[in-house]
Protein backbone atom coordinates (compact mmCIF):
# COMPACT_ATOMS: atom_id res chain seq x y z
CA UNK A 1 0.00 0.00 0.00
CA UNK A 2 1.23 3.47 -0.85
CA UNK A 3 1.71 5.96 2.01
CA UNK A 4 0.32 8.97 0.16
CA UNK A 5 -2.14 9.68 -2.62
CA UNK A 6 -2.05 12.46 -5.21
CA UNK A 7 -5.51 13.73 -6.11
CA UNK A 8 -6.80 16.61 -8.21
CA UNK A 9 -10.02 18.57 -8.28
CA UNK A 10 -11.14 20.86 -11.09
CA UNK A 11 -13.64 23.69 -11.61
CA UNK A 12 -14.29 26.54 -14.02
CA UNK A 13 -12.79 29.94 -13.26
CA UNK A 14 -15.04 33.00 -13.28
CA UNK A 15 -14.59 35.66 -15.94
CA UNK A 16 -12.37 38.61 -15.16
CA UNK A 17 -9.67 36.64 -13.34
CA UNK A 18 -5.99 36.85 -14.25
CA UNK A 19 -5.66 33.07 -14.02
CA UNK A 20 -8.41 32.65 -16.61
CA UNK A 21 -6.12 34.30 -19.17
CA UNK A 22 -3.82 31.31 -18.69
CA UNK A 23 -6.22 28.50 -17.74
CA UNK A 24 -9.91 27.90 -18.39
CA UNK A 25 -10.19 25.81 -15.25
CA UNK A 26 -8.89 25.93 -11.71
CA UNK A 27 -7.07 22.83 -10.55
CA UNK A 28 -6.23 21.94 -6.97
CA UNK A 29 -3.84 19.07 -6.40
CA UNK A 30 -3.23 17.58 -2.99
CA UNK A 31 -0.91 14.99 -1.54
CA UNK A 32 -2.95 13.09 1.03
CA UNK A 33 -1.91 10.63 3.72
CA UNK A 34 -3.48 7.35 2.55
CA UNK A 35 -4.26 6.08 6.05
CA UNK A 36 -5.67 9.18 7.76
CA UNK A 37 -6.81 11.29 4.79
CA UNK A 38 -4.79 14.30 5.98
CA UNK A 39 -3.74 16.87 3.37
CA UNK A 40 0.06 17.02 3.48
CA UNK A 41 0.58 19.54 0.67
CA UNK A 42 -1.75 21.32 -1.73
CA UNK A 43 -1.21 23.38 -4.85
CA UNK A 44 -3.49 25.25 -7.23
CA UNK A 45 -3.46 27.11 -10.52
CA UNK A 46 -4.30 30.54 -9.09
CA UNK A 47 -2.26 33.20 -10.90
CA UNK A 48 -0.05 34.49 -8.07
CA UNK A 49 2.48 32.51 -6.06
CA UNK A 50 1.20 34.27 -2.93
CA UNK A 51 -2.33 32.90 -3.47
CA UNK A 52 -0.90 29.44 -4.17
CA UNK A 53 1.11 29.47 -0.93
CA UNK A 54 -1.89 30.78 1.01
CA UNK A 55 -4.13 27.98 -0.26
CA UNK A 56 -1.48 25.37 0.64
CA UNK A 57 -1.25 26.73 4.18
CA UNK A 58 -5.04 26.91 4.45
CA UNK A 59 -5.66 23.29 3.37
CA UNK A 60 -2.66 21.62 4.99
CA UNK A 61 -3.62 19.48 7.99
CA UNK A 62 -7.31 18.95 7.21
CA UNK A 63 -8.45 15.34 7.10
CA UNK A 64 -10.75 14.31 4.26
CA UNK A 65 -11.94 11.53 6.57
CA UNK A 66 -13.79 14.27 8.50
CA UNK A 67 -15.68 15.42 5.40
CA UNK A 68 -15.47 18.44 3.16
CA UNK A 69 -17.40 20.91 5.35
CA UNK A 70 -14.41 22.04 7.49
CA UNK A 71 -12.41 22.76 4.33
CA UNK A 72 -15.24 24.71 2.72
CA UNK A 73 -15.68 26.70 5.92
CA UNK A 74 -11.95 27.54 6.02
CA UNK A 75 -12.00 28.74 2.41
CA UNK A 76 -15.20 30.70 2.97
CA UNK A 77 -13.77 32.44 6.04
CA UNK A 78 -10.22 32.94 4.78
CA UNK A 79 -10.27 33.50 1.02
CA UNK A 80 -11.98 36.62 -0.29
CA UNK A 81 -11.02 36.68 -3.95
CA UNK A 82 -13.06 36.16 -7.12
CA UNK A 83 -12.03 32.50 -7.24
CA UNK A 84 -13.72 31.54 -3.93
CA UNK A 85 -16.57 29.60 -5.54
CA UNK A 86 -14.18 27.92 -7.98
CA UNK A 87 -11.87 26.91 -5.11
CA UNK A 88 -14.79 25.41 -3.21
CA UNK A 89 -16.01 23.55 -6.31
CA UNK A 90 -12.51 22.19 -7.00
CA UNK A 91 -12.23 21.02 -3.37
CA UNK A 92 -15.61 19.27 -3.67
CA UNK A 93 -14.38 17.57 -6.85
CA UNK A 94 -11.14 16.49 -5.14
CA UNK A 95 -13.16 15.17 -2.19
CA UNK A 96 -15.42 13.24 -4.57
CA UNK A 97 -12.35 11.56 -6.09
CA UNK A 98 -11.09 10.74 -2.59
CA UNK A 99 -14.42 9.08 -1.73
CA UNK A 100 -14.22 6.98 -4.89
CA UNK A 101 -11.04 5.47 -3.44
CA UNK A 102 -12.73 4.91 -0.06
CA UNK A 103 -15.79 2.71 -0.84
CA UNK A 104 -16.59 2.13 2.84
CA UNK A 105 -17.05 5.86 3.55
CA UNK A 106 -20.41 7.58 3.15
CA UNK A 107 -20.27 10.81 1.13
CA UNK A 108 -20.76 14.02 3.09
CA UNK A 109 -23.95 15.75 1.93
CA UNK A 110 -22.07 18.98 1.19
CA UNK A 111 -19.93 17.14 -1.37
CA UNK A 112 -22.86 16.66 -3.75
Amino acid sequence: MTRTLMLAGHSKLPRGMAARDIYETLTITAEIDAKYGVIIEACCTLATPHAQVYLNQLLKGFSLNEGIDPIICAIDLGYHGKAKDALIAACRDLYHHYLELQPEKEPNLAAK
